[in-house]
């Protein structure tokens, strides 16, 4: 089995890609790359397998051919072929149109969409990994407005050893700056010993930065409900439509200039 797993890596097959292939989870892929023989795997899977390195399904001694397979640029570009076909055999019954993107953001968001379903499928896990994707996709509704956050992903990226510590894709001196504060911030959470008591006003200061955001916004929604209803008034309609919108947001203005 150590030379299949030197094999998946050379040809670059991503655990992630071929449970998809394989059409099981993540977890199981790491199971049966554990066995320490590849006829121990379940029947239909081995075959799968053996039929995206192009080895015999009959061949005995499948151990014995993955050792002798040489790996050469054609060989590399027959297997993603067959493997991209056999994935996007297991991923057709997907409602996500993805019409127009490139074939690397196709494989994202695919690769991404695997991830999600299987750990919300993750039982012992299930409410915390709901409300981790929960939170992550608030943060990409947000993510066009505030830089932090995608210096924040990149950040963990590279903390975590996906991303070259000194890559930059964002603006490199903010991202410098950032990365600097945050890993200062982490160190002194997980090994230092700061002060609870700052730590609890800080946290309070937190909290009460986001209850008065959100009064502020509360506040001009309501404001701007008030404007429409007076606009709609005193244009004489009873609500705005595709035809009246132009005129009506513009009477809102003017009701606004009147307060200056």
């Amino acid at each position: 089995m150590n030379d299949l797993n030197k094999l998946l890596q050379e040809l670059g097959i991503s655990k992630v890609r071929l449970a998809k292939y394989l059409g099981v989870s993540r977890q199981m892929v790491y199971n049966y790359l554990d066995l320490d023989d590849i006829n121990k795997w379940p029947k239909e899977k081995k075959i799968l397998l053996l039929k995206l390195l192009d080895i015999n399904d009959d061949d005995t001694s499948a151990e014995e051919s993955i050792a002798s397979i040489k790996v050469s640029t054609n060989y590399l570009l027959e297997v993603e072929d067959r493997l991209n076909d056999g994935v996007k055999e297991q991923t057709d019954n997907d409602y996500l149109d993805l019409k127009g993107l490139k074939k690397e953001e196709h494989a994202l968001i695919s690769d991404m969409t695997y991830l999600i379903k299987e750990k919300l499928l993750d039982s012992n896990n299930h409410e915390e990994n709901f409300y981790s994707l929960k939170y992550m996709y608030n943060l990409l509704q947000a993510m066009d407005s505030v830089d932090v956050i995608r210096y924040t992903l990149a950040y963990l990226s590279k903390n975590y050893g996906f991303t070259n510590p000194n890559e930059f894709k964002f603006d490199e001196e903010q991202q410098f700056m950032f990365e600097g504060i945050v890993y200062s911030a982490f160190n002194l959470f997980e090994h230092g010993a700061p002060s609870k008591t700052r730590v609890i006003r800080s946290r309070n200061d937190f909290v009460q930065e986001i209850e008065s955001r959100n009064e502020e916004k509360l506040s001009r929604t309501q404001q701007l409900t008030t404007e429409k209803i007076q606009a709609l008034r005193e244009l004489g309609y009873d609500k705005i439509t595709n035809e009246n919108a132009p005129e009506v947001f513009e009477k809102m203005a003017e009701i606004q200039s009147r307060k200056v």
